[in-house]
């Protein structure tokens, strides 16, 4: 198993470019096979990458309020003082193991920013009061959390395929998230998860004496909250504003009212535009006021630059890909060698591999959305299940892939060469399973 890590490790750090070079790289490709297997013109297909650039600018945002929001949330004093707490239960490695993984999956599954960054923060805090535990290994843990992702609430791919005028509604419809997030299928392979992991990260723990062991003054939190209150001296009637706790209550229960209403004229059908209202109306009431409420915005607001810049890059592609004809051809090849039974496991393999070029679920989507789409509307298999077939691939190879890690290896400290072999055994250990039901059911 250290020849396995320590492999992948080299691997990754070698050859693994800047996800911005990857689409490039991505972009040039696809645009040549677009000029090989189609009879589009090179005039043509720079006018369907041009075309194509803002055509996700509505979904990009969606994406960056994900990240935004998520990381508002985890950075309030609410939920700093109950990782604090958290962090006093665990009193051996195995234990610390075994909680940062299930806090991490459980708070992924709810919103996939807040889980990364919650991961990353409760196992700083564990390697403050855990004596012998491997800090590496902690954070990978926090880190493999994030593989159950693409089948929670903040699943990019299930909650636009339910959200009415997304890019793809007129290949498979508006689809309900009873029939992505909360389906059977979806869920044996959430709860698998929960269970699997765990498993797998506690038989990865070291002894003592091999443990990577951290200074604990290294984790010192040299950037404490500020607090929730300033003195009233000379402060003026901005100031005041600026810090009134009442502004930010009222927009808070304004916002509850509208979510309370949604809900009792909609029932439960969550969106990605309800998820981010939900958790933005959460962040601002969890900081008080709204001087606090911005500070922790702009803190936040870094992490979403790889989407800010990428997205329109997956946009152009998708334009290259749809407009040129490449979907059908592609779409024609893929089902030669696919029938009604592998189909979704297929869908789940390839999405895993475009997963390493296209490090994003919502851009990987973009990209891949009009070819199976258009190749499981042949088969006549189903098409939400398509949807979630090619989101568990994303998520599945997220486990080596350092795109997303980077906000949780940035609070912790690390590199991705550090945790990027633990992955690559919790990815083929989970691969298997995921397989296993996009096969069976």
């Amino acid at each position: 198993m250290k020849v396995m890590i320590s492999f992948s490790n080299k691997l990754m750090q070698r050859y693994m470019p800047d996800p911005y070079v990857l689409v490039v790289i991505l972009t040039f490709l696809v645009g040549g096979l677009a000029l090989l297997l189609t009879p589009s013109t090179p005039v043509q297909l720079l006018s369907f990458w041009g075309d194509g650039f803002w055509s996700l600018l509505t979904f990009s945002m969606q994406m960056v309020f994900i990240v935004v929001t998520g990381h508002v949330m985890a950075s309030s004093p609410f939920f700093k003082k109950l990782l604090g707490n958290l962090a006093s239960v665990p009193k051996s490695p195995g234990q610390a193991i075994i909680l940062v993984t299930v806090v991490a999956l459980v708070a992924c599954w709810i919103n996939w920013g807040f889980g990364l960054i919650i991961g990353a923060l409760l196992a700083r805090e564990i390697a403050k009061k855990v004596d012998g535990v491997d800090y590496r290994l902690l954070v990978a843990s926090a880190y493999s959390g994030f593989i159950i992702w693409s089948g929670g609430l903040s699943s990019s791919i299930a909650l636009t395929i339910a959200t009415p005028d997304h890019f793809t509604e007129h290949l498979i419809g508006v689809v309900p998230t009873s029939q992505t997030l909360f389906s059977s299928f979806n869920l044996i392979i959430v709860i698998g998860l929960i269970i699997i992991v765990p498993i797998i990260n506690r038989f990865m723990t070291p002894t003592k004496e091999q443990a990577f062991i951290i200074d604990r003054s290294l984790l010192e939190d040299a950037d404490a909250m500020p607090a929730a209150t300033v003195e009233n001296v000379d402060m003026t009637p901005a100031d005041r504003l600026e810090n009134s706790k009442i502004l930010s209550l009222l927009i808070g229960l304004l916002g509850l009212a509208f979510l309370g209403y949604y809900i009792a004229t909609n029932g439960l059908s969550i969106n990605l535009n309800i998820i981010n209202f939900l958790f933005l109306i959460i962040g601002i009431l969890l900081h008080k006021t709204p001087k606090l409420f911005l500070e922790a915005v702009t803190n936040s607001v870094k992490s979403a630059t790889g989407i800010i810049i990428q997205f329109p890059f997956y946009a152009g592609l998708m334009g290259i890909v749809t407009a040129s004809g490449l979907a059908s051809v592609l779409s024609d090849a893929f089902i030669s060698i696919s029938n009604e039974n592998t189909f979704h496991m297929l869908t789940l393999w390839s999405a895993g591999l475009v997963n390493f070029f296209v490090p994003s679920g919502g851009g990987q989507w973009a990209v891949q959305a009009p070819v199976m789409l258009e190749a499981a509307r042949d088969l006549g298999v189903s098409l939400p299940k398509t949807a979630m077939a090619v989101a568990w691939g994303d998520a599945w190879t997220n486990m080596i892939q350092p795109f997303y890690a980077l906000p949780a290896l940035a609070i912790a400290g690390l590199k991705a060469k550090d945790i990027m072999g633990y992955g690559l055994i919790i990815m083929l250990i989970t691969g298997i399973f995921i397989s296993a039901v996009f096969y069976f059911l």
